[in-house]
This record gives C-alpha cells, structure tokens and sequence, in this order.
C-alpha cells in the first residue's frame, strides 16, 4: 500500500469511528422534540440536579478516600504497605452494582445489620430507631465511590512518589510537622495528578447506569436508557445524550485549564532514598486500620460473598446458558479487540509515515468515543446504523428483493461496532506510545533497503511494537467484558453477555445465581490490575 493509501486509510477509519458522536449531534438538532419539551417541563430538572449531586458526592468521598491513602502508602511505615500498595488497586475490578447489591443485603431494613441492632437494643420497629438509608443517593455516592477511588489513589500516590525528596526535608528543617508538609508541599504539587483522577471519576460516575438504576435514582443516564426503551423515542434519548456528552466536554476543559498555568520542576537529578514517616502506636495502627479497612469495604467482603454464593449455587449456575453468555462474551471481546489492534496499529502507522501536525486528527477524532458514556455512545451508534438499516431494506425493496431486515442492529455490528468506538483509545494510547520508542533511524534503514511503508510496518514495526500492540488488545478485551450500558442497548434480540445475565439476577435481588458470572468478569477484571502494579513496583519500594 502507498502512503497515500495508508493515510487514505488512516482519515476514513477515523470519520467511521467518531460517526457516532455526529450522528448524536445530527439527531438531536434536527429531530422532533415534543417528548424532551415535555421532560423540560416536568422531571429533567429533577435529573440534572441528582446527576450533579451524586457527581459532586462521588468525587467528594473519592477525594476522602483517595488521598490520604496514597500518602500513607506512598509517605509513611503503614502496617503491611507492600500488600498495600497493590491491595488498594482491588476495588477497580468490582463491578459497582455488585457491591451495591451486597451492601443493600447486608444493611437494608430486613438486612443482618439492623436485624442484628434491633435484636441488640431489643428495637420493635424502624420507629424506634434511625438507621440511614443505602437505597438512596447518598448510598449510591459511597458505593460509586468505594469502587472509584483508586482512580485517585493511583494518580496522587504516583505523584508523591515523584516529588523530591529534599523538598521535604527542607520544609521539615523550617520546622514544618509532616501534616504541615503535606498540606503545603506534598498536596499543591500533586493537584495536577489529582485533578486528572478527579475529571476520571466524575466521567465514570457519569457514565454508570446499573447502580443508579439499581437503586432507583434518576439521573441523566437512566433518563437516556427509559426514553429509548421506555418511549420509543431516540431523538429525545439523542437530545438527553447530548447534555451527558457536554457535560463530559465541560469536565475535560475544567481539568486541562486547572492545569495549563501550572509548570512544576520538582524532580531531582540524583537518587534520592525514599523518605518513610514512621508512625508510633496508636496513630500506626489507626492507619493500617483506615487502608486494610477501604481494601476490605471495597472488595474483600464483596468478594468473599460472590464466592459463598458461587459455592453454594454452583450447581444452578453452571448450565448450559452460562456457557453459552460467556461464549458471547468471548467472542465480542475478542473481536472487538483484534479491530482494535488493526485500527490503533493503521492510525499509529499512519501518524508516523506523515509526522505533521494534521495526522494527529484522526487519532484524535478515534479516541472521542473512550470520553462518551455506555449508554450515550449507544444511542450515537443506533442512530446512523438504524438509518443504514432502514436505507438497505428500503432499496432491496426498490429493486424487488427481500429485505434482510435488521442486518446491523440486529445482529453482533452494533455492539461489536459500539465497544470498538468506546475503546479503541486504549489501544491507540498503548500503540502510539510504543511507536514513540522506535528510532527513526530504523525508517531511514529500512527505506534505503527498498522497503516501501507495508513492508516496513512488517519487517520493522510490527516486531517492536508487539508487546505495546498485546497489551492495548487485552486491556480493550477486559474493558468490553465488563461493559454494561451499551450491551443492553445493542445487543441482538435473545442476545445475552455475562454483564448483562448478572445485572438481570441483580435487577431481580437474585445475586447468588449470577455470582459465578460475576466472579468470572472480577478475575478477568484483575489483570489489568495486576499489569499496572507491576509497572509501578519498582516505584513503591
């Protein structure tokens, strides 16, 4: 292929990718808004207000979480920090509406919890006591929250790591506390890192659909999935995925502008031995108690539940039907992530034959679709392929043929389609970043032996970037495993993913016949997990 066909190639994949977010913005413009007048009228504001409240109540105890615990792990001699700096990374494989499941078992009205109390304290009724409620908005912040704070712990406690040494005892030998330290030194230069994790899990929060749903809370996202399914109207979802979409605009903008005027030069040139606050008796076990405690609360006890009820009803949940949704699950995964893997490596190529300012365009354009949520991204995805569909019957019909019906909504297209335009950024990020390591030198060489571009991408490239290109693919597998929200817009008619057959026997309050499909999708959760703390040991010691 030459390179104008490379970036022939490289243009077109991008426009097919980011089509979707056109297709929104097209609907919503254009399209009868009777139905979306009549929700300005009546309830959206209801939605936008428990959107940005449950928005603003995730960050807040994400923060509360987040933050001190990098800096214990990361500053002080915590009670098993090794374990620890992994451990905390747990939670981020727990799907959300799982744990919210357990927590609303063990602590609703008829829970063990407040069975337990009234039994203690010898308690009639709800009158004789105040207990607060997990099925409400604040109980989905902390259960959004427990599974999201890593995202914060991550960041912050990376940034701490890289922060100079010598700062620190300089502001220690002015007579600084390490509290005092912290709050002036540590914390205004890790706020970048911060506000990154910080745009990361207001995005996530705005993107969950089976929590909210799961608790009955009316957000923008369960707005967007009752319109579609409920009302049959997706030019009023198209209108309402829209807002989302501006407000996941607005998070970016406010992240990358509290970061524009900040340029810090903090780390030394030498090594510098780590610097480790030892903590004395009381206060050390307090904070052991704090990290093993959000470790526990996150994913420990969700855990060891799904595996009791795993266990115990092994034998109802091991049916031909399990095998067949993991089947399905597999096999969308695996597409999706070998898609991703040809489209990352063709716009990366492609970026690096041309080198200008402009092929950075369509690596852009492809990756819009990582910053849209489930449910957005599949109502963006419905609208053009719904169109195509209706357009291939309508000239089958034209030219005296059967039409094949839903051709690409009815079928694997639109989702495989969907996670593709929902994930291909990891794989583009993962590529681009390998592609980055390999000396132009190596071009020139290979030039100069006569390699046009399609040889030197398989002679050259591909070889170096093999492991870069593996690991997107298997990140963009994991991700579409657990995807929820676009699977039950676009999945086919009779069509069922491990995501969607566990959140049915949650919808139900039969969680212990979908524990084994849960298990299955938290195991599978703990590789990228487990890759990340590997890439990041060499800085915890």
């Amino acid at each position: 292929m030459k390179k104008f066909g490379w970036i022939a190639s490289g243009w077109a994949c991008a426009l097919l990718l980011v089509l979707p977010v056109l297709a929104l913005l097209f609907s919503a413009l254009s399209a009868d808004g009777d139905l979306f007048v009549h929700l300005a009228d009546t309830v959206l504001s209801t939605y936008l207000v428990n959107t940005l409240l449950l928005v603003l109540g995730v960050v807040s105890l994400s923060l509360l979480f987040g933050v001190p615990t990098a800096w214990l792990v990361a500053m002080c001699q915590v009670p098993g920090r090794r374990a620890l700096q992994w451990a905390l990374m747990l939670p981020m494989a727990m799907p959300s509406y799982i744990v919210a499941y357990v927590y609303t078992d063990l602590f609703d009205y008829s829970g063990p919890v407040q069975a337990g109390l009234r039994t203690l304290f010898d308690w009639q009724g709800p009158g004789d006591y105040w207990f607060p409620a997990i099925r409400s908005l604040g109980g989905a912040a902390w259960v959004l929250a427990l599974v999201l704070f890593p995202y914060v712990y991550l960041l912050a406690r990376a940034s701490f790591l890289e922060q100079s040494v010598s700062l620190i005892h300089s502001s220690r030998l002015l007579g600084s506390s390490p509290w005092q330290s912290f709050r002036r030194i540590s914390l205004p230069l890790a706020r970048p890192a911060i506000m990154v994790a910080v745009s990361l899990v207001a995005m996530e929060t705005l993107a969950d659909f089976a929590t909210v749903h799961f608790f009955a809370i009316n957000t923008l996202t369960t707005a967007v999935y009752d319109t579609w399914l409920g009302y049959g109207s997706l030019a009023t979802a198209a209108k309402l995925s829209c807002l989302m979409l501006l407000a996941v605009v607005l998070l970016i903008a406010f992240e990358r502008r509290s970061r524009s005027r900040q340029q810090v030069f903090q780390k030394s040139m030498g090594h510098e031995p780590p610097l480790r606050y030892p903590l004395k008796g009381g206060l050390r076990w307090l904070a052991g108690l704090w990290c093993w405690g959000l470790v526990l609360a996150g994913f420990a006890l969700p855990f060891a539940i799904l595996l009791d009820y795993g266990v115990r009803y092994f034998a109802l949940s091991w049916t031909p039907e399990f095998a067949r949704f993991a089947g399905n699950s597999l096999l969308i995964s695996a597409l999706t992530a070998l898609l991703a893997m040809g489209v990352a490596l063709l716009l990366g190529f492609f970026r690096r034959l041309d080198g200008g300012i402009k092929s950075l365009i369509p690596l852009r354009l492809a990756a819009l679709g990582y910053a849209m949520p489930g449910t957005v991204l599949a109502i963006g995805v419905l609208v053009p392929l719904t169109a195509l569909d209706f357009g291939i019957n309508d000239l089958a019909e034209w030219l005296g043929l059967q039409g094949p019906g839903l051709l690409l909504t009815g079928t694997l297209t639109a989702i495989v389609f969907g996670y593709l335009v929902r994930f291909v950024a990891i794989a583009i990020g993962s590529v681009e970043s390998s592609l980055g390591k390999v000396s132009p030198s190596l071009d020139m060489a290979a030039r100069s032996l006569g390699q046009g571009a399609g040889g030197m991408l398989r002679r050259v490239h591909l070889p170096l970037v093999r492991r870069g290109l593996f690991a997107g693919a298997m990140l963009v597998f994991i991700e579409s495993m657990k995807e929820l929200p676009a699977a039950l817009l676009l999945r086919p008619f009779n069509f069922e993913t491990l995501a969607t057959h566990v959140y049915q026997f949650v919808s139900d309050e039969m969680l212990e016949r979908g524990a084994l499909g849960a298990i299955v999708i938290v195991l599978v959760g703990l590789l990228p997990l487990i890759w990340v703390n590997r890439s990041l040991d060499s800085q915890g010691h």
